[in-house]
Order: C-alpha cells, then structure tokens, then sequence
C-alpha cells in the first residue's frame, strides 16, 4: 500500500485564539500526532494552505490517488474523525471513498478534490526537449 501524506496547515487561527499561544492548526498538528497509530500515515505541518477563511484545514496525497483538501476542522476534536477517515481513504485504490462512509466532517468540509498527479511520460520525438 502506498504512503499516505497528511499535510496540516499550522498557521491556521480560529477566532478567540490567544495571539500569545499556539495557533489553532499547531494545535491540531500536535492532536493529530499524538492519536495516529498507522504506520502507512506521514503526518506533516505546513506553512500554509492558503484556506484562511475555513481553518483548521488539511490536505490528504498519496501516490496514484485522489488529494483531498478539507477546512472547518476542530483543532481537538477533530483528529479521531480525520484519522478515522484517513484509514478509509488508505483502504481505497483511488482515494476515493463512498459518500455514505466519508464521516460528515469530510463531507461538510470539503474544499477541493484534485486529481492523481500523472506519471512523467516520455516527450514526442520532434519536440525541442527531446532534441537536445
């Protein structure tokens, strides 16, 4: 099976945040490490996923499979439903889970779905690349 990635943005703030403490998604971040027991599941912070207006907010990739992006996600609550999810989207071929066993959290905060990176192919004879 391949490596599941989840990208979590850690500059994510929720209003009432304290500006001295860590930031909504640092919080998730540290939530979302702590319960994951999966040995296939990189969990990663990033910068930023630039959904500002629907934090907390999550990206999941994997090779050859759908990426997900989702927002509207508990700094807390959420990391058992998003790794719960996560083991059904590891389970897929695709990436692409059934609607009716997507937990309501992915269903409601879906941002974007991107398709499966293409594998490099080989460039046409005649084009200037492949000249070279």
């Amino acid at each position: 099976m391949p490596e599941t990635v989840l990208y979590v943005c850690t500059t994510c703030r929720r209003p009432g945040d304290d500006p001295d403490g860590p930031r909504a998604g640092a919080r998730l971040l540290d939530a979302l490490r702590a319960g994951n027991a999966a040995p296939d599941l990189r969990i990663e912070g990033v910068e930023c996923l630039s959904v500002c207006k629907r934090p907390c907010s999550v990206a999941v990739a994997s090779a050859n499979r759908w990426t997900y992006v989702y927002g509207d996600m508990d700094p807390i609550e959420s990391a058992a439903i998003i790794l719960g999810g996560l083991s059904s989207y590891a389970a897929t071929q695709d990436g692409i889970v059934p609607w009716r066993e997507r937990p309501a959290a992915f269903k409601t905060g879906v941002i974007a779905r991107i398709p499966p990176f293409p594998d490099p192919r080989p460039l046409p004879a005649g084009t200037l690349e492949a000249a070279e």
